[in-house]
């Protein structure tokens, strides 16, 4: 990077010379950082838009843009090489992950707020602990056990309060709003399992491209039904922009930044910073939305961030990397 091609003087002894490489590697954080605020943002961002595009025809864009974008990877002859087994994978990670993810995501927004799928998303990694424990028989740890207690009580105070009086359509459909957007974190969960097996013998940017693509195709049929009576004139421009935005983000960018940072960041440490992404959501809901928190978010949101860092937070040996790292 260019702010870091001066070195020191050879004749000045430090305690601790920066290389321009290990000065550059402390930018590896703030990649995560943005990561979740992409995906946090994108909560209130789809809500924005369905405002103006049916939810089904809004979902087959998305994919229609990620592929286009994920092109590059649909190589035949790497394809052919992906075997049955692996595809049948694929088709399950797509169906749960790309597909049924989108369906509950988009139509949950519709009915809850903003603040509230926010909160109810960033249930992911406790979400996945839960699935481990009991499709792969992994072993919870005691600090697991109470990340997932805290979420599991932030989503109960949502739901116990209706989501607040946020959704647009009262109480009774931010709840059923709520539910699907719960619904919508299992199936990320499950595509979180699913995906474990298949990096061992895919890059993930394949793994991206493909389940993206079976997603597409899964989506065509239905978002083809809204289409028949739609009129694009009716939407602003703005709303255009937000929707290729929403899909470049989702598909391409925060997946990158994601991946780019995760391996220059110890694993533990790098759950710590999925907490963003319920305050980037927030952040949207009340300054493009005009939504107001109200004491279950603040109660939710609470109980979520402190069950992240509970989980996440680096015992001695990550701490020692990360003060190495920066």
């Amino acid at each position: 990077m260019p702010a870091f091609t001066k070195r020191p003087h050879p004749a000045r002894k430090t305690g601790c010379v920066h290389t321009p490489e290990a000065v550059s590697v402390s930018i590896y954080p703030f990649f995560l950082i943005a990561s979740m605020a992409l995906v946090g943002s994108n909560v209130g961002l789809g809500k924005s838009i369905i405002v103006h595009v049916p939810v089904l025809l809004f979902a087959l864009l998305r994919f229609v843009i990620a592929i286009i974008c994920l092109s590059p990877w649909y190589r035949p002859s790497r394809m052919r090489k992906v075997s049955r087994a692996e595809w049948r994978n694929l088709f399950l990670q797509a169906f749960f992950g790309t597909f049924l993810f989108t369906l509950l995501m988009l139509n949950g927004v519709r009915l809850t707020s903003a603040m509230a799928a926010g909160v109810i998303t960033s249930t992911i990694p406790a979400t996945v602990a839960i699935l481990s424990w009991l499709w792969l028989r992994e072993r919870l740890s005691r600090r697991t056990i109470g990340s997932v207690l805290l979420a599991v009580a932030g989503v109960a105070v949502l739901n116990i309060a209706r989501g607040g009086s946020h959704g647009s359509g009262g109480g009774g459909q931010a709840l059923l709003g709520n539910l699907m957007i719960l619904g919508a974190v299992v199936c990320e969960s499950i595509y979180v399992i699913l995906s474990r097996r298949l990096t061992q013998t895919l890059a993930a940017i394949e793994i991206c491209a493909y389940t993206h693509l079976i997603g597409g195709l899964l989506m065509l049929p239905l978002g083809l039904i809204p289409l028949l009576g739609f009129d694009p004139s009716t939407v602003p421009t703005q709303t255009w922009l937000m929707l290729l935005w929403y899909a470049l983000s989702a598909s391409v960018f925060s997946f990158w930044l994601w991946m780019k940072g995760i391996r220059h960041v110890p694993a533990q440490l790098a759950g710590v910073f999925t907490s963003v992404l319920p305050v980037a959501a927030a952040a949207y809901g009340i300054v493009f939305l005009g939504e107001t928190p109200g004491w279950p978010h603040a109660v939710a949101l609470a109980c979520v961030l402190g069950g992240i860092v509970l989980a996440s937070w680096p015992g001695p040996i990550a701490r020692r990397a990360l003060r190495d790292i920066t």
